[in-house]
């Protein structure tokens, strides 16, 4: 009986059509990937071949006063990008994957970002986790929205209830072919991801694969539910279509204004113009001033005194400091805006199912906000570092040439942050019982009634 019932639903022209687009546009969306990560790969490559160059080159024309040399050498802190990353590009197409900062100010330069085309950001890449959250339900829709309606308008229905011991049965071998046949497709995909983009056979692909299955099975679970209802063939697909585009298209959009909405964040622009203009005016304050702010955010200076002159850099880095340091509430309250934006979109997307997937799937990847606000914290660790690391040579005008600069290689930032397993499948897995369970009552009282 299986073996017939698989037949006759892959010999149908509407099966093989929708199996094979649907196989192309996963190999299509896999080929973006690559060129993902192929492009993240040579702008790494090709920002460590820089900054050795450019340190090179600027200590070798400013080998007199190492203050005015690092006032133009740049560090970079790449933030890594994971194979796996090529399947749910996330964020990473918006937020930069390196940082290259110098010991100046840092709020003037952490938001930097390279330039892309507007209309490429809004309609985003058609990377695996689009074809997957986006289109793999439309053809589950297409596979499942008639499977009993259909012999019912034909008048075969009869016929199967007489000939079939256990209709209900009967009914879930015929879900069970299209899981079987979507879920084999999804791993054909997959397979073929590992072997193309050199994706490590590890927990974090397994986590994916198997969000990936729940979620195709969260689809069929809304199907066999609606199925269920026992209603004509136009009611199931106008229904199915109506839920699709409310959970991939409007609920999202909702939460996403009302989430901008309770968080507003100042812009970054605004916290940089703020950064600047704090470092511009110390030039007309009373140089005491700015240094007494420098000595208490560190003490440790306190044993450089100011030299007399105009100009000196001990004080031109302070007021640099002093930049941050007065832009350093905007710089907290956007940073507890971005996470309170993260913190409450994971929270709302527990109870929907196509947001928890897209968001849960980017976490995998290490491509949503929280890895980026990570970064932004590494960035500043990093830069920190550098400063600290320069500032006595600066104030000590050590020789320019007595510093190793070629060890000074481009620096990563790894997210060790972990998967939770249950947080990422206990809602999905929620919402397939309860909508099984419902449409299992409904078949009972309508089929064995």
């Amino acid at each position: 009986m299986l073996a017939l019932l698989f037949k006759n639903f892959i010999r149908s022209k509407g099966t093989k059509i929708g199996l094979i687009f649907l196989l192309i546009i996963g190999f299509i969306s896999l080929l973006i990937g690559q060129q993902f990560q192929q492009k993240q790969h040579n702008t790494i490559t090709e920002a460590a071949v820089y900054q050795k160059e450019h340190i090179a080159r600027n200590a070798a024309f400013h080998k007199d006063e190492i203050g005015l040399l690092l006032y133009y050498i740049k560090f970079s802190l790449v933030n890594k990008t994971l194979p796996i990353n090529s399947l749910a590009i996330g964020q990473r197409d918006v937020n930069p994957s390196i940082q290259s900062v110098t010991i100046r100010g840092l709020e003037a330069q952490k938001y930097d970002a390279e330039l892309n085309n507007p209309n490429n950001l809004l309609s985003g890449n058609i990377d695996f986790s689009f074809v997957l959250i986006y289109l793999f339900p439309l053809l589950i829709i297409a596979f499942s929205y008639n499977l009993v309606s259909e012999e019912k308008e034909s008048g075969t229905w009869k016929i199967v209830a007489t000939q079939t011991e256990n209709t209900f049965l009967y009914i879930l071998k015929l879900f069970y072919i299209r899981i079987l046949s979507l879920i084999l497709l999804l791993t054909i995909v997959l397979f073929v991801a590992v072997l193309f983009l050199n994706i490590p056979f590890d927990t974090s692909l397994l986590t994916f694969y198997g969000l990936s299955v729940l979620y195709i099975l969260f689809w069929f679970s809304i199907s066999f539910f609606i199925v269920s209802l026992q209603k004509n063939s136009n009611f199931n697909a106008v229904i199915l279509l109506t839920i699709w585009l409310f959970l991939i298209i409007i609920l999202p959009a909702i939460i996403n204004t009302y989430v901008v909405n309770k968080y507003p964040i100042p812009e970054a622009l605004e916290l940089t113009v703020k950064q600047r203009n704090a470092y511009h005016e110390k030039w007309d304050m009373d140089k005491k001033i700015t240094m007494d702010k420098f000595y208490n955010h560190y003490p440790q200076f306190k044993k450089y005194p100011l030299p007399e002159g105009e100009f000196n850099w001990l004080w031109y880095y302070a007021m640099q400091q002093a930049g941050d340091d007065d832009s350093s509430k905007q710089s907290q309250e956007l940073e507890n805006k971005l996470q309170q934006r993260n913190n409450a979109s994971q929270l709302i997307a527990q109870f929907i199912p196509t947001l928890h997937t897209q968001i849960q799937l980017n976490e995998i990847a290490k491509s949503d906000l929280g890895n980026q606000l990570l970064f932004l914290k590494e960035t500043k660790l990093f830069h920190e570092k550098m400063r600290l690391y320069f500032y006595p040579k600066i104030f000590d005008n050590a020789e320019v040439s007595k510093e190793n600069w070629s060890k000074f290689k481009v620096e990563t930032f790894s997210d060790s942050s972990e998967i939770s397993l249950l947080k990422a499948f206990l809602p999905l897995l929620l919402f397939n019982l309860v909508l099984i369970c419902f449409g299992w009552r409904n078949f009972k009282r309508k089929v064995f009634s």
